[in-house]
């Protein structure tokens, strides 16, 4: 169905309870997008979750792009102020300004910088290489997957156009791209630094950096103490 069609004639709405995310009254496919399209939600709250519980440095770098994105997102939408498709759709909207769609942007600049992690930033530590690419190629796969269908799940809804989704994933995955060279080249080099800051410290904050697989890493460590620890526990039962 063409746009035009679609504004002229504007489905009954059904919100997604305690969400503003609104989609066509008995309409499956726009139930399931609309759930869809709260996954960049879920990225940030996932990157709190992390952020309090590991305190790694470059995860807290990640989450500040996530920051610096949104930002610069909401400066281009009040600069192009570009509407959004089928004015008064929607009545629960955080702007009325669509160019570029902040979801969109959201999300290709977080799958783009995964992108870049997966296959610069961490490398195989063990021998199991054939092992190790084909979970980064599939994991690669879902988040591409991602990205597309809430790229296509804010047209489907009508909150944004095509261009405004498109240009939304053109911003993001530049920014993405320069997050990411940004804090390899600038600030890698000082996480050491930061992390031997006596704040840093007190809050417990670390530097992973130069572990080039931090799964494995903490798998063999935690696995390690854990023998340890049960080896003690046994010789204090004899």
């Amino acid at each position: 169905m063409a746009l035009e069609e679609q504004c002229s004639a504007p489905p009954r709405w059904r919100s997604i309870s305690l969400t503003h995310v609104e989609f066509p009254d008995g309409d499956l496919t726009g139930q399931v997008l609309a759930y869809i399209s709260l996954l960049p939600i879920a990225i940030l709250v996932g990157f709190v979750t992390l952020i309090v519980f590991k305190r790694e440095l470059h995860t807290i770098s990640f989450f500040g792009g996530l920051i610096l994105n949104e930002g610069v997102n909401w400066l281009l939408k009040h600069i192009l102020r570009e509407p959004r498709p089928c004015a008064g759709a929607h009545t629960n909207l955080p702007s009325e300004y669509g160019m570029p769609s902040s979801h969109s942007q959201l999300i290709w600049f977080f799958v783009v910088y995964f992108f870049l992690f997966l296959y610069l930033r961490m490398h195989q530590t063990n021998n199991a290489r054939c092992v190790d690419l084909l979970w980064r190629h599939i994991l690669s796969s879902l988040l591409l997957g991602m990205a597309l269908s809430v790229s296509y799940s804010r047209v489907y809804l009508l909150y944004h156009t095509w261009s405004q989704v498109f240009y939304g994933g053109v911003a993001g995955s530049t920014i993405g791209i320069f997050w990411f060279l940004f804090t390899q080249e600038v600030l890698t080099p000082l996480f050491p630094k930061i992390a031997a800051w006596p704040i840093s410290e007190y809050f417990l904050v670390r530097d992973t950096s130069l572990i080039p697989n931090i799964l494995w890493f903490e798998y063999t460590v935690t696995r390690s103490e854990a023998r340890n620890r049960q080896r003690k526990l046994g010789t204090k039962l004899q």
